[in-house]
This record gives C-alpha cells, sequence and structure tokens, in this order.
C-alpha cells in the first residue's frame, strides 16, 4: 500500500512546481512587431534562424560556418541572409511566416576562405569477377563569418 501511494506522490509535488512557474513568468507579451523586436533588442545576446545554401543553421554573431562551396563568391565578398525564419534572445524568441522580413533584420557573412574536406575512399567491388575500382574525393566547402545581427527600429 506505501509503496502505491508513494507513485502519486512526485507526480503531486511536480504539479506544484509547475503552478509555481506559471505565476512567476513574465507578463510581458507583445501583440505587435515592433514591440516583439524590441523586448529582443533590450537583451544582450541575439542569434537568427536563417537558410544558407538551402539548408537551416542556427547562428550567433562571430559564428564559423561552414557550407557546400559556393561558386558565384570570392573570398572577402559579404553576403546579406535574407531567408531569416527566427531571431531571438535569450528569453525571447519572434518566428516569421515563413521568413522575416529583410529590412527588419539584418544579418551579414563574410567569406573566409574556401576549402576541401577530408579525403574519402570509396571501393566497389564485385564479387567473382575480378573487378575492383577505388575512388577518391574531397568534397568542396565554403566557410562564412558571421557578422552582427542588426534589429532594426521601426
Amino acid at each position: 500500500m506505501n509503496s502505491f501511494a508513494s507513485l502519486f506522490r512526485p507526480a503531486a509535488t511536480l504539479r506544484a512546481v509547475v503552478h509555481r512557474a506559471l505565476h512567476t513568468e513574465a507578463a510581458q507579451t507583445p501583440s505587435t512587431t515592433p514591440g516583439a523586436l524590441a523586448l529582443i533588442r533590450s537583451q544582450p545576446s541575439h542569434y537568427v534562424v536563417a537558410s544558407v545554401a538551402g539548408r537551416k543553421y542556427l547562428l550567433a554573431p562571430r559564428d564559423l560556418l561552414t557550407v557546400p562551396r559556393l561558386k558565384d563568391v570570392r573570398v572577402g565578398d559579404v553576403l546579406a541572409l535574407s531567408q531569416i525564419h527566427e531571431v531571438g534572445s535569450r528569453e525571447y524568441t519572434m518566428r516569421g511566416d515563413s521568413v522575416i522580413p529583410p529590412e527588419k533584420v539584418r544579418v551579414s557573412a563574410t567569406v573566409i576562405e574556401h576549402t576541401k574536406g577530408k579525403m574519402e575512399v570509396i571501393f566497389k567491388k564485385k564479387r567473382r569477377k575480378g573487378y575492383q575500382k577505388t575512388i577518391t574525393h574531397k568534397q568542396t566547402y565554403t566557410r562564412l563569418r558571421i557578422g552582427p545581427i542588426d534589429i532594426v527600429d521601426q
């Protein structure tokens, strides 16, 4: 009987903790986009979720990002990231419907280098036919340094 009653005791304490946490939450929920951006801007550190070369990445200022080779850029070029899906800080987050308009949040990335990955060895063989083939390959990459995240006042 005591072991059965002890199974329900942690759930009661958990419910009390959750109840207390609801009362201590900040009641600051903005109803407009400029209000939400002002709350995010007031926080010390920011991040964005942006699409670069067809993939989504979680980015912060001064991050070093390695993406598949971007053929039409040179070392030293500055790219403006236009497809920003989410911007946030430690306590607040704002997601776009699909993307956040570029006039609200600006993020730039500088091309640091074009490099190659490690050597990959592909070995092909067909049994009992004497066919063996070794193919080596290095994937090409572009490295980007993420610049500051500017949340524009409007």
